[in-house]
């Protein structure tokens, strides 16, 4: 039983299976996999995708459902999520992506809304709505009917065993953490997977004998820090929720994209490729018991009270859209920037922004408090707890 495809691929060649690669590895972890999938021991769920996850699972208890995560799966690896033996009926269950991936985060689920607390690892009594820490998501609904054990897992677009799984996630890591595969129309040349694989190995200083797990694992963490360094950060340093879009000039026009809300402290990258345009646009609006609060200016752009993807920013009321004003960000030639909201930077309740001509100056945050902070350089990897909208 496999959940619903993404719609990603990744362009691998036959000729990766070749002596080359698998002389450097013996894919001692896809072997585990495949061992417990021979034996397995309660509610298994198996990653055949290229991506790392971060699973959530969802199971009944009387007459309450008990949500827990996050349970990391390497690519080709499986994990016991629940523990024999199971209890029949519907269970649940949710993934996401690991923030090193480039292309924002991916999401397997469904129509079965849960609570999660999507910053660290939870335990929770699923409650009848989704408050303070929590946020919702769409879980996949499984129906299980046997007590000792049951298999579930991830797939892709691109079809992929265990084995296969593990070779196309590192390949994927290996992009993620910068190394450049040069790939043609067959896919990547093995040698040069092999080549960039010994560098980072020489480059993280691993331990001659470091296992397989251990290099995915090194080069995840290589990912999440490069991944840090480039694109537009938003962080919440208010005490309240905050919700945020971003809006940018896409080829010959402009596209406006939301929603990620940021619960206290959280931060969300909505965009992971390096910054190439001279100025991008922020919004922000803080939730209080009183009501919403205000960054205090920007320019017009298109939204919409459910996530969004918009191209163009004029005639918004006619394409059934509203009107937001987004703040503009210089970026001065940097290729990362975190934007930190705080506090200071909203209006007063009641009180509405003001409205910039598109050819306005942008805001200066080192010369007013009126306006968000922008232009800080990232200093590592921030968290990345909130799903880019798809």
């Amino acid at each position: 039983m496999a959940l619903a495809r993404s719609s990603s691929k990744l362009g691998l060649a036959a000729s990766l299976v070749c002596a080359a690669f698998a002389a450097l590895f013996a894919f001692s972890g896809g072997a585990a996999a495949q061992q417990q999938q021979r034996q397995p021991s309660g509610w298994q769920i198996c990653n055949e995708t290229s991506f790392v996850l971060e699973a959530a699972s969802g199971r009944p208890d009387g007459r309450s459902i008990q949500v827990q995560g996050w349970t990391r799966l390497r690519p080709g690896e499986c994990r016991t999520a629940v523990s024999a033996p199971l209890a029949r009926g519907t269970h649940y269950l949710y993934a996401r992506t690991s923030s090193a991936h480039r292309g924002g985060r991916r999401q397997w689920g469904g129509d079965a809304i849960l609570c999660v607390d999507p910053s660290d690892q939870f335990q929770i009594e699923n409650p009848p709505r989704c408050t303070d820490a929590y946020e919702e998501r769409r879980f996949r609904r499984v129906q299980i009917n046997k007590r000792d054990s049951w298999r579930t897992s991830f797939s892709e677009a691109t079809s992929y065993t265990l084995a296969r799984a593990r070779q196309a996630g590192l390949q994927r890591l290996l992009i993620d953490a910068g190394y450049d595969l040069r790939e043609g129309r067959r896919g990547a040349d093995p040698r040069r997977i092999a080549q960039a694989i010994a560098e980072f190995r020489a480059t993280a200083r691993l331990a001659p004998n470091a296992t397989e797990d251990q290099l995915i694992d090194a080069l995840e963490t290589a990912a999440r820090r490069r991944a840090g360094q480039v694109g537009l950060t938003l962080c919440n340093r208010t005490r309240a929720r905050v919700w945020t879009a971003v809006a940018r000039r896409r080829g010959e026009g402009w596209e406006s994209r939301g929603w990620w809300p940021l619960n206290a402290g959280g931060c969300v990258r909505t965009i992971d490729e390096p910054l190439m345009q001279e100025r991008y646009y922020v919004y922000a609006s803080m939730d209080t018991p009183e009501g919403p609060r205000y960054l205090t200016a920007g320019e017009p752009f298109c939204t919409s009270p459910a996530r969004f993807a918009i191209l163009g920013r004029s005639n918004c009321e006619r394409r059934y859209y509203r009107t937001d004003l987004f703040a503009p960000i210089g970026v001065r030639n940097r290729q990362g920037l975190v934007v930190e909201f705080e506090e200071r930077d909203f209006l007063d309740v009641g009180v509405q922004p003001r409205r910039l001509d598109a050819n306005a100056a942008e805001l200066d945050v080192r010369s007013t408090s009126e306006a968000p902070r922008r232009g800080l350089a990232p200093r590592d990897a921030p968290t990345q707890d909130r799903p880019a909208a798809q």
